[in-house]
């Protein structure tokens, strides 16, 4: 996979190239996540008039890959673990889910330091936190772990030797639960010096142009209403202003991009 296709990606730039436009008899099907984390970005989506044009719809983040894939849904804040296995996808945003260090909301969770971990549970919700931690432990960490699929109520079972990567909000609230917690994009930016994107707008066919247009303009429009959004979301556990200027970073700048082509390069 050649990184300086990916490091140059811009918007409307396709991955792949599409293979289909959109039937424009019917509304866009857009998907996203319901965490904490996408709130600044569906504020706007939902109080501009591309609700007009659009079903959204919110899922796991692993279910998102496999309705775009089977063509369910047109477009996804997606995992971009999943970019390269979807034919057809395009980032149609300059808008996503990013960090450029501390994320704190994806993190591997233990009781013990890193060195007596021996075995990790993986977060079903999201292929690309889990594609992350495995690349950090075997290349960054240096460690030989047996990898555990995750139940429902796996964090339960996190404890001795047994480590687990948590994300979204529930990794927010367990921050004062363990006495070991490893950041996983700032562990990323130690490792490769790179910024890190999580998910990014993905559609799997060409869609309009005014629409893209509309759509990012949309996307930006809750960055400027945190205020508002922060109170609509009372969260105790951990401080959503810090959390939305600090450690989510929105815009996916050029920094990403290239976090984006290297990761992708590393998991190809």
């Amino acid at each position: 996979m050649n990184v300086e296709l990916y490091a140059h990606l811009h918007i409307h730039y396709p991955i792949f190239a599409p293979e289909k436009k959109l039937n424009l008899d019917r509304k866009i099907k857009v998907a996203a996540v319901s965490y904490l984390n996408t709130k600044p970005l569906l504020y706007g989506i939902e109080r501009s008039e591309i609700i007009n044009d659009i079903e959204l719809v919110v899922d796991y983040p692993s279910l998102l890959a496999k309705r775009l894939q089977e063509g369910s849904i047109d477009l996804a804040l997606l995992p971009v673990a999943a970019i390269p296995s979807i034919k057809g996808t395009q980032i149609v945003s300059d808008y996503g889910i990013g960090a450029d260090g501390n994320v704190v909301s994806v993190a591997l969770f233990s009781q013990v330091p890193m060195e007596e971990i021996a075995a990790v549970y993986l977060d079903y919700q999201s292929r690309t936190s889990v594609r992350l931690a495995q690349l950090l432990l075997e290349n960054h960490w240096k460690k030989q772990v047996a990898y555990k699929p995750a139940s429902e109520n796996y964090i339960d079972y996190i404890n001795g030797g047994n480590a687990g990567v948590i994300i979204g909000d529930r990794a927010l609230k367990q921050l004062h639960n363990f006495e070991y917690v490893y950041d996983l994009s700032a562990a990323w930016k130690d490792y490769t010096g790179l910024d890190f994107i999580f998910a990014a707008w993905v559609a799997n066919k060409e869609l309009p142009a005014d629409f893209i247009a509309k759509f990012n303009a949309a996307n930006a429009i809750g960055l400027q209403h945190l205020d508002t959004i922060i109170a609509e979301n009372p969260f105790p556990y951990y401080d959503l202003h810090t959390y939305y200027t600090e450690n989510i970073r929105y815009y996916l700048d050029e920094d990403k991009k290239k976090g984006l082509a290297k990761f992708l390069e590393m998991i190809g």
